[in-house]
């Protein structure tokens, strides 16, 4: 069989493989499958810009089919994979052909978790993950404009956040509730999660934490007319965005026999439990040097992921090392983050929160872990930095203007 790589998913880390192979040299087939009816576009823009009407189609798109096929890269859209027959190295498609390879790139994602709840599944009650999503979210947006109806979001995550700060800003009354404590738990320090609860209810958006909710209440049509609560309290409702965490589509590779734990399970070059098998992507969850799991949803990591799988395919050590770093725009706020904060037990605030542009440093112990950034992209090019580099600043330096943090490079 002549050298052929098949990559299912269309997205960011799917395209960023297909291109890596080709710069890299690869002269074989490579097949695109995409499960939408759109060829790859961009996901970050679809909570902010494309849902407030301030981008249009053309500028969502991320790769031009033209331009994938100059690449001699075959594109194929609107199809799905039943299955991967890993002895026979073949796939089966969803209209019931099939397609050889030699190499298999797995970029499936990840889907939005629904809500598990009475009323979950009524009209007006939305995640957000696809562009398809997002028009139709902005469409039930006009009505509740027009009609003058609340909007719930479930969940402040920054998917959540995102949409509510949308939602403001298009003068809809929008409540947030929150499961958890505060706003952003699992990745924010506390000081960061109180300044961006204080920047929503300073926009006009309500906050509800350790919120509980019960069930969607409906009309008779089946229609979302609010979210009922654990005591009682009902908050009316013309539409509901649920931003609960995604789970990564590991089915095929379930399916196939592959390693799969929280996403389907690879080593820090992309590679499967089958060496003729790669993944890249939210579908993937990492395997560090001490065993545990890393499971990172970013296009950062999308595309060096599928970086790293396509050289693994071709036969080169090219491991994905680099500092993780993520980004959520909510309001005329930019957050840049670098880093992973988990298990930090201290922080140093840099720059004035007031005045809405400044920096946390997350330590544990006297190592620099994270760094996250609010309208200040110079710190976050130098955090990027000084992490890759395994610099620490001490915590004093790290919260005093006056101390040159780039000059630690130097040493």
């Amino acid at each position: 069989m002549s050298a052929a790589i098949v990559i299912i998913g269309a997205g960011q880390a799917g395209v960023q493989t297909a291109e890596a192979l080709r710069s890299g040299g690869f002269a074989g087939s490579i097949t695109l499958l995409g499960n939408e009816a759109y060829g790859p576009y961009h996901r970050p823009p679809l909570s902010k810009a494309w849902l407030a009407g301030e981008m249009d189609s053309a500028q969502l798109v991320m790769r031009a089919p033209e331009m994938l096929a100059r690449k001699n890269i075959e594109l194929r859209t609107h199809i799905t994979v039943s299955a991967i027959d890993r002895a026979a190295k073949q796939v089966t498609l969803s209209d019931g052909s099939t397609l050889p390879y030699t190499g298999l790139v797995l970029a499936t994602g990840a889907t939005p978790r629904g809500l598990p709840l009475p009323g979950g599944d009524a009209q007006g009650v939305f995640a957000l993950r696809s562009r398809d999503d997002a028009s139709a979210i902005a469409e039930r947006m006009a009505l509740c404009i027009e009609k003058q109806l609340p909007v719930i979001v479930i969940g402040g995550g920054f998917i959540g956040l995102e949409v509510a700060a949308t939602a403001r800003k298009k003068g809809l009354s929008t409540t947030v509730l929150e499961a958890a404590p505060r706003l952003l738990g699992r990745v924010l320090a506390p000081v960061l999660s109180d300044w961006y609860a204080d920047l929503h209810r300073s926009h006009g958006a309500a906050l509800v934490l350790d919120a509980r909710v019960a069930a969607i209440e409906t009309d008779a049509h089946n229609t979302v007319t609010g979210v009922r609560m654990a005591h009682g309290q009902i908050y009316p409702a013309g539409l509901v965005v649920v931003g609960i965490g995604v789970a990564a589509n590991d089915q095929l590779a379930q399916a196939a026999g592959l390693e799969c734990e929280r996403g389907i399970v690879v080593d820090a070059c992309g590679r499967t439990s089958d060496p003729a098998i790669v993944a890249a992507g939210d579908c993937t969850a990492r395997r560090l040097a001490d065993g545990s799991l890393l499971r990172l949803e970013s296009v950062q990591n999308a595309t060096e992921q599928g970086k790293s799988a396509a050289t693994a395919l071709l036969g080169v050590e090219k491991p994905f090392t680099a500092t993780p770093w993520f980004w959520s725009d909510q309001y005329d706020k930019k957050l840049q983050m670098a880093g992973l904060s988990m298990g930090a037990d201290q922080w140093a605030v840099r720059g004035d929160m007031a005045a809405g542009s400044f920096s946390v440093y997350h330590f544990k112990g006297d190592k620099l872990l994270a760094v996250d950034c609010v309208n200040a992209s110079k710190d976050h090019l130098l955090a990027r930095k000084l992490l890759d580099a395994g610099v620490s600043p001490t915590l004093a330096q790290a919260g005093d203007l006056g101390v040159d943090l780039a000059g630690l490079l130097g040493r």
